[in-house]
């Protein structure tokens, strides 16, 4: 869970570090208008950036898939977050960055000879409790009807805002969305489905997006010997998982244990799930001593 940030935390805008309290931007810069933007976040252990290099290569997937040219370099970016954390001085955080295409008169069309906005802040926040780890969470299903450029990291979230609060007013903690009759993701997750002893993760194309979890797991179902596969993934397949995992940057990889009101498999974390995050707990006790 991320905590709230003090406001006399640093963070930086448009090349100053300022205390949050004093960060200003338009109201015609065009994130607030439009949404026209995009974000990151990049979470650090012990104050130490966890696949910093999957998250900005990320990031600029994400500008270039919208067309904003930022004059910082892949060394800019990782000196920036360096930097923040730094400054920050935190140990579980995380590093939000988020860059919309500037202040211009509100129309549609892109404006020309304008200077993108850049923000970033470090917030701290919890890692899962163990009942969340050795009890599991509990989701509902809903019926995805965002919009279907979901692999673009936009700041334009109130599909998935919509989401989150459909599993608050379930009284929830999750919602597992369907497309079609297929798996796509949670409002604020990837989805993982374990059956047979194999973990399935819906394809990494337009209909989700991919979170850097994504190709960790993948990594760790290899050291783990635990088989993958990437497919379509149907309803009745989901509500008859043995297993069902989600993962994000805040919350690791936790078991959902609890479908739509119905236990998943047996109402308790899995044997794919404890492989997975024992040998994902590594990863972070490697880099917390490293």
């Amino acid at each position: 869970m991320i905590a709230d940030v003090d406001n006399d935390a640093i963070v930086y805008l448009n090349g100053e570090y300022i205390r949050l309290a004093d960060a200003r931007i338009s109201v015609l810069d065009r994130g607030f208008i439009f949404g026209d933007g995009i974000y990151d976040v990049v979470p650090a252990y012990a104050g130490r950036p966890f696949r910093m290099a999957e998250h900005l290569d990320r990031l600029e997937r994400s500008l270039k898939s919208i067309s904003i040219n930022v004059d910082m370099e892949r060394a800019d970016w990782e000196a920036l977050v360096t930097d923040m954390l730094h400054r920050s001085g935190l140990g579980d955080c995380m590093v939000y960055i988020q860059v919309t295409r500037g202040v211009a008169k509100r129309d549609h069309a892109f404006p020309k000879n304008v200077s993108p906005t850049v923000f970033c802040m470090v917030a701290p926040f919890d890692r899962p409790t163990a009942t969340e780890r050795d009890q599991g969470l509990s989701a509902v299903s809903l019926t995805d009807v965002r919009w279907l450029r979901c692999e673009i990291k936009s700041i334009s979230l109130l599909g998935n805002v919509l989401a989150k609060q459909a599993a608050v007013d379930a009284g929830v903690d999750e919602v597992v969305q369907f497309r079609d009759g297929y798996l796509t993701e949670g409002a604020s997750s990837n989805m993982w489905v374990a059956r047979n002893g194999v973990l399935l993760a819906p394809p990494r194309d337009n209909l989700i997006l991919e979170g850097i979890r994504y190709s960790l797991l993948e990594a760790l179902c290899v050291q783990t010997d635990v088989p993958f596969e990437a497919r379509a993934i149907s309803r009745e397949e989901v509500a008859t998982a043995d297993e069902i995992m989600m993962t994000s940057a805040t919350r690791e990889v936790l078991p959902i244990t609890q479908f739509d009101g119905k236990p998943v498999g047996d109402g308790q974390p899995g044997t794919v799930y404890r492989k997975l995050r024992a040998a994902y707990d590594q990863r972070i006790k490697d880099l917390e001593q490293a």
